[in-house]
Order: structure tokens, then sequence, then C-alpha cells
């Protein structure tokens, strides 16, 4: 049985439902899915707005485990998460090891997703 959706004029969905630049290669929605899938954690969501809400300025693990209220090897654990999505990067600094966001993924998620 056939559903009417009462659509608008075929022109108009064409804008409204334009993703990006068009539909995404195999390898691109793999890319893309790996990135949803690290974002897809509440608790990562939540050291990520941190790190965001901080200027995206480098922080260590210490600093995120105050902040989020969560346990050291739990905020170390998401850390490495997104670090492996290409998230964030992960530097050295002596005895310290800073985490800040990689801009270039996000900007890539906000054309995958900018529909009409």
């Amino acid at each position: 049985m056939a559903v009417s959706l009462n659509l608008p004029d075929t022109d108009l969905r064409s804008d409204c439902c334009s993703l990006g630049a068009g539909p995404l290669s195999p390898d691109e929605a793999t890319r893309y899915a790996g990135l949803f899938t690290a974002l897809s954690d509440p608790a990562r969501l939540r050291i990520l707005s941190e790190i965001a809400a901080g200027g995206c300025v480098p922080v260590i693990v210490g600093d995120l485990t105050t902040r989020v209220g969560i346990s050291q090897p739990t905020v170390s654990h998401h850390l490495k998460k997104l670090v492996d999505a290409g998230l964030l990067d992960r530097v050295r600094d002596g005895r310290r090891v800073l985490h800040q966001v990689r801009p270039e993924p996000f900007a890539a998620l906000r054309r995958v997703l900018q529909i009409g």
C-alpha cells in the first residue's frame, strides 16, 4: 500500500534535501560512521563539550576528570577513543599528555550534515 506524504513541489524538495556535496561514497560513509560512533557515547560528548567550552585549548586528563566528575581511567579510555577516531590530538609535553580538539573532522561533519 502506497503512502501519500503530500510533499511540496519537486524543485523545493531537491533544494531542501540536498545533503552536503551529494551522496557519500562507501569510503566516506564508513569514515563518517566511525566519527559518529565515537561521538555516540554521552561521556565522550561531555568530555568534548568541556574541552570546547574552554576554548579548545589543550587539557590534561586530571583537569577533565575534575570537570566531568568521571574517574581518571574512564576519562583516559574515552579520550583514547576520540583520538583513535581522529577527533582529538594527543600531544606529550614532558610528563603530561595534552588533548585538544582537531577542527577538521568537525568541519567535515558539518558539511555532511548540511541539509537545505
